[in-house]
């Protein structure tokens, strides 16, 4: 009688149903053995799977290996290492100084050579021979906006103790230019210059006219007065012109005078009001002294603002005082003493015998007995028109200077404009 065997003839041979019985008891086994140990680790918190993810794995950190854990990311490692000595970048003014409390690039990254984020890298996952680089942050330029801001001028020091015929003040006149101005930091950086400044200053010339010209401008001082109408009346039959330094308070007595001066051409200008030591003077007397001047002149239909010191003595203190009154401070070349009365000759020779082209003859028409000028003044115009000069205004002759050193206003007895210069 045949033996028979689980599974297997007698012979040995493989019995196929029996092979699949097999193979489905073993696929029944593994599913069991499965469900054990998720039964285990479930029993016993889990310890089966947080033993996988407590496994540490060695990373490369700029050349540094650090063991990982595997469940963490890299953010441990960055943090206990401060990651590894890189440094956010500097933000920097515009003036290239670091910027306190304010950071510039963050610090960059790469794994295994490609760029990431250092947010990235905090939530990477470790994986065995990863190797990590970390380089220090970019500096930053800190954002600016653009502006044009004013350059200011100087004012130089007065300077007219031992200068020309003429004293003014040039005003100075701001420049400008670009600049950029940090928005973190508030610091300033100049990027172009686009107009350059223009120092103000106090100065003196004397009138050079064009060669080959010869002019020459006769003033008469302390005006107006009892003898100026009939100098009025041989400037004009001669067709001379001259400039009349009037003092205020004669201008408010003889008003009319002042007016026939500039209706028939002549330059007017102030010669204060009543006459003083201006450089004696308080400062704000001083001031009263010259405002009250030309105030007076202005009633009478003159709006000169030329000048001309009682004795030209006006300092660069007076200057620094009040030279913002005024437009010129206008002193002589030939003096004819005529104060003195030396008589009428004298005083003809005086001009005619001194005279060259660009002189400005000093003679008065006021404080004192003034006939001997009336009855020099013919000759005087005669003999020099016979030497082949004009008679200017001193403003005439300014504008005649061959180096332009005179501003219109100048010479037209104003005050500079705003921001004029030169």
């Amino acid at each position: 009688m045949e033996e028979l065997f689980f599974g297997t003839s007698a012979t040995g041979a493989t019995d196929p149903g029996n092979r699949r019985r097999r193979r489905r008891r073993g696929i029944i086994a593994a599913i069991v053995a499965v469900a054990i140990v998720l039964a285990a680790a479930a029993g016993t918190g889990g310890w089966l799977l947080w033993d996988l993810r407590l496994r540490p794995v060695p990373v490369s950190f700029n050349g540094t290996v650090v063991d990982v854990r595997v469940g963490d990311t890299l953010a441990g490692a960055l943090a206990d290492h401060g990651d590894f000595g890189a440094k956010p970048g500097r933000l920097l003014s515009i003036a290239g100084k670091p910027i306190a409390g304010h950071r510039g690039g963050p610090v960059r990254a790469e794994v295994d050579g490609r760029t990431v984020t250092l947010a990235d890298l905090k939530a990477t996952r470790p994986a065995e021979g990863m190797r990590v680089t970390l380089r220090d942050g970019e500096d930053r330029t800190e954002a600016h906006e653009e502006r044009v801001v004013a350059i200011a001028h100087r004012d130089d020091p007065a300077d007219v103790a031992d200068g020309g015929i003429v004293q003014l003040h040039i005003p100075g006149k701001d420049g400008s230019k670009k600049v950029w101005v940090g928005k973190v930091s508030g610091a300033t950086v100049d990027k172009a210059v686009l107009e350059q400044p223009q120092d103000g200053r106090t100065t003196a010339f004397t009138p050079s006219p064009p060669a080959g010209r010869k002019v020459i401008a006769l003033t008469f001082d302390d005006g107006p007065s009892q003898y100026t109408p009939r100098m009025l009346d041989i400037l004009k039959e001669k067709g001379a012109k001259a400039t009349f330094f009037n003092l205020g308070g004669q201008a408010a007595q003889m008003p009319g005078v002042v007016a026939r001066m500039v209706k028939e051409g002549h330059q007017v200008a102030s010669h204060s009001d009543t006459h003083p030591n201006m450089p004696t003077m308080e400062t704000k007397a001083l001031r009263a002294e010259l405002t009250a001047g030309f105030d007076h002149l202005a009633q009478a239909g003159s709006d000169s603002r030329m000048f001309r010191a009682p004795y030209g003595a006006f300092t660069n203190a007076d200057w620094d005082r009040a030279g913002d009154l005024i437009s010129t401070n206008v002193l002589w070349s030939i003096d004819t003493l005529d104060w003195k009365r030396p008589g009428a000759q004298a005083i003809h020779d005086a001009v005619v015998q001194h005279a060259y082209s660009g002189a400005v003859v000093l003679m008065h028409t006021g404080g004192g007995d003034r006939s001997q000028d009336v009855e020099a003044l013919p000759g005087i115009i005669d003999d020099l028109r016979a030497q082949g000069y004009e008679f200017v205004t001193v403003g005439e002759l300014m504008a005649m200077d061959q180096q332009h050193r005179f501003p219109d206003w100048a010479c037209d007895g104003q005050l500079p404009p705003d921001g004029a210069a030169g």
